[in-house]
């Protein structure tokens, strides 16, 4: 099959056009019909699109490209049918209780979601990192829907499996898994197979999974769900105890043993960890004093 070229020879193009019409279309029905379910979806089924496109047009079909291309794919559908499973079960998503009617701040997340010889030792390690990603991904979505779905567990901290060692595991996977394909996918330039500017190209794709870190790190991921959750777990006051002991001993992204965790200096946990002071809540600065001021109320009415 002749390789097609479209727009440009690396296909970065298109792909940002395709992506850009993806994103927008389901966003005018997220927004029109104030619908949670559509985004998530949206975001990893773009994936497997452009992977699907790319590998079409491409017309050489080697190992390398099919491997990188087919892991795209799968990581893409399955977060993204997961996310809709889990988002049909929930009703909403609370992340966007602040924006759903707001469209500048809607759009901003969509925006955001608009990111783009095979055998060496860089190839085996990148399917071996890719393969650790996926199920670290993959059991910790599971633990988490299955933990919270036990009418038993309603309000408790989930602390079981891999959210015993990172109180993040999915996102963790996430990231090893794309940097995993940067390793496969970048095999031809490290040994110097292609040179010019496909030599280039190739290098600059590390763009992507950095950008998807920082995604998660600083836009959509941690920052949504620490200090919100942990403003969110003091203010209701039942759990707070128990979530703030497992703040301390649970490392916010990297898995490590809580047993070590735990007595790490906190320098450290803010630096080597990531645990950056963006993260941290504390009572005296962020907690909704009248929030706290009703519930005591409450509470002294019941007593």
């Amino acid at each position: 099959m002749a390789m097609i070229h479209a727009l440009d020879d690396y296909y970065l193009a298109i792909t940002l056009l395709i992506t850009i019409g993806y994103q927008l279309f389901f966003f005018s029905i997220a927004f029109s019909l104030k619908f949670d379910k559509l985004t998530d979806f949206a975001g990893g089924t773009n994936f497997v699109v452009l992977a699907i496109i790319t590998l079409a047009f491409s017309g050489h079909h080697h190992a390398r490209q099919i491997v990188a291309s087919i892991f795209i794919m799968l990581w893409g559908a399955r977060l993204s049918g997961f996310l809709l499973f889990r988002i049909i079960k929930t009703g909403k998503d609370d992340r966007f209780d602040d924006k759903r009617d707001k469209f500048f701040s809607f759009l901003g997340f969509w925006v955001f979601q608009m990111q783009p010889a095979f055998g060496t030792g860089r190839d085996i390690a990148g399917v071996i990192l890719w393969v650790t990603g996926f199920i670290m991904e993959s059991v910790s979505d599971i633990q988490k829907y299955y933990f919270r779905s036990n009418p038993s567990n309603k309000g408790a901290v989930c602390d079981v499996g891999f959210f015993n060692w990172t109180r993040h595991p999915n996102y963790f996977g996430e990231i090893i898994m794309q940097f995993a394909i940067y390793m496969i996918a970048v095999s031809p330039a490290a040994y110097d197979y292609v040179s010019g500017q496909a030599y280039r190209a190739l290098y600059a794709t590390i763009l992507g999974p950095f950008f998807l870190t920082v995604l998660l790190l600083f836009v959509s991921g941690l920052t949504l769900q620490e200090r919100p959750g942990a403003k969110k777990r003091y203010e209701a006051g039942s759990t707070w105890e128990a979530y703030s002991r497992y703040l301390h001993r649970t490392s916010i992204l990297i898995p490590f043993p809580p047993q070590l965790y735990a007595p790490m200096p906190t320098v450290l946990k803010r630096t080597i960890f990531l645990e950056f002071p963006i993260y941290v809540f504390d009572p005296v600065k962020h907690a909704d004093q009248s929030k706290l001021h009703q519930r005591d109320a409450e509470e002294g009415t019941h007593n």
